[in-house]
């Protein structure tokens, strides 16, 4: 009888038979001799089919088969330097279990419309398999990182009351006879947490209602923030820089086949080593504005100001004491310097913008409270924030990775839609 097995595992049944439970991701013939490309969604391998060394059934059970048409085959593994995988399965029997008909995606070039209309379905391509093996590694390298340095994972509220940064980019519904909204940060619970437990972190759904249509721009999106208590700004940046390093050095270990697949120059994410170069962002706006870009101080950057800026560099750049008019209510002013904030944005090279926003918090309850006046927010409505300087101030710091477009960055894509299943954007709530 033979084994069961998937096609992650045949390095371990060479010589041997085993029984795949596959899909048919393309066939070719060549006369007497039939290739079947089979995937399990643990790898990829090719059945060999040779007429004169199996049943007519087998043989014609095998020229029925379709693209995309479900199988279990039985066959013997046996070592094959030419394939990818090494690997490759001699069959010997066919059990048909479906036999798909016009399936929809084929290996001619389709629109990006056709294909997101069609999503479901696109997910068994090998980039796309690539991509979300990639991501799952990403994820695993995150939890990793935490977990060895002493965090906790806490889980913030999907559903609050208030905005964390002040904006209207918020997706309202009903609490029963209460308005809500949709988290687009789970920062402020997050500190709550680091009060309790020291660091913290979480790792769960975001919402922005923002009606952008760039390549970097999603409206369900995953973040992950953490928020460590007795820690300030320069400590924290230290943890980030490396935070980044163990992530993307975890996936040139662990996905190289899958950075291959998509076509990602592995050399380029091999040389992400902290530390990381940091600019002030007095500095960058001298720098743009010799470019040619118009940008006054005091204005926030946009897409091309990261581009023009990350490119100067091989490695994430950090941009640091942004001014306190275009940063969140809750960022500590540089004591040397209130104009401006203990912050720091940090921008993947390759054009892909920011994937890190951080800060050191506000830990005094009198600036906090001015704070809330300047910016007309609800005293009474943050009062549970407030009691968190109230009870123990400490210093405090964190930050908030954007999942996407890191993993969009490591993947080397041109588009954030393909770094998650089932996309989110501004035009598309289907699948």
């Amino acid at each position: 009888m033979a084994t069961k097995s998937v096609i992650r595992d045949v390095n371990k049944h060479v010589g041997e038979t085993v029984t795949i439970g596959s899909w048919i991701h393309n066939k070719r013939s060549s006369g007497k001799i039939q290739f079947l490309q089979l995937r399990d969604g643990s790898g990829y391998i090719q059945g060999v089919v040779v007429k004169s060394e199996v049943s007519e059934q087998v043989w014609n059970d095998a020229k029925s088969l379709t693209q995309e048409s479900s199988v279990y085959v039985t066959g013997v593994i046996r070592e094959e330097p030419r394939s990818q995988s090494g690997y490759e399965m001699t069959v010997t029997g066919i059990e048909i279990i479906h036999l798909t008909e016009n399936y929809p995606i084929t290996p001619k070039e389709h629109g990006v419309d056709f294909l997101m209309d069609h999503r479901h379905l696109w997910l068994r391509a090998p980039k796309q398999r690539a991509i979300l093996v990639i991501r799952s590694e990403i994820i695993r390298a995150i939890q990793e990182f935490f977990d060895q340095n002493g965090f906790t994972l806490v889980d913030p509220p999907i559903l609050t009351p208030t905005s964390a940064e002040g904006t209207t980019n918020l997706f309202h519904t009903k609490y029963f006879e209460e308005d809500a909204y949709l988290t687009q940060s789970g920062q402020l619970y997050m500190e709550a947490a680091a009060m309790a437990l020291g660091k913290v972190y979480s790792f769960g759904p975001t919402f922005r209602a923002e009606k952008s249509k760039t390549r970097r721009h999603l409206i369900e999106f995953w973040m992950i923030e953490p928020e460590m208590a007795f820690t300030d700004h320069e400590e924290s940046l230290r943890i980030q820089e490396r935070f980044i390093e163990h992530v993307v050095q975890s996936v040139v270990k662990n996905c190289r086949t899958e950075l291959e697949t998509v076509g990602r120059d592995v050399s380029k994410l091999e040389s992400i080593k902290a530390p990381f170069p940091r600019i002030t962002y007095d500095d960058a706006i001298k720098f743009l504005q010799g470019e040619g870009f118009d940008i006054p101080w005091g204005e926030d950057f946009g897409a091309p100001h990261e581009t023009a800026i990350a490119e100067k560099y091989d490695k994430p750049v950090f941009i640091t004491h942004y001014p306190a008019g275009i940063k969140a209510f809750y960022m500590k002013p540089d004591p040397n310097r209130p104009e401006v904030v203990l912050c720091a944005d940090m921008i993947a090279p390759e054009g892909y913008g920011e994937i890190i926003g951080g800060s050191q918090r506000i830990d005094d309850p009198q600036l906090l409270e001015q704070r809330f006046k300047e910016h007309d927010l609800s005293m009474e409505t943050y009062q549970w924030y407030m009691d968190l300087r109230t009870y123990g101030t400490v210093p405090h710091s964190g930050f908030g990775l954007g999942l996407e477009r890191t993993v969009a960055w490591i993947c080397g894509l041109d588009h954030v839609r393909e770094t998650i299943p089932f996309p989110r954007t501004l035009y598309r709530l289907y699948p």
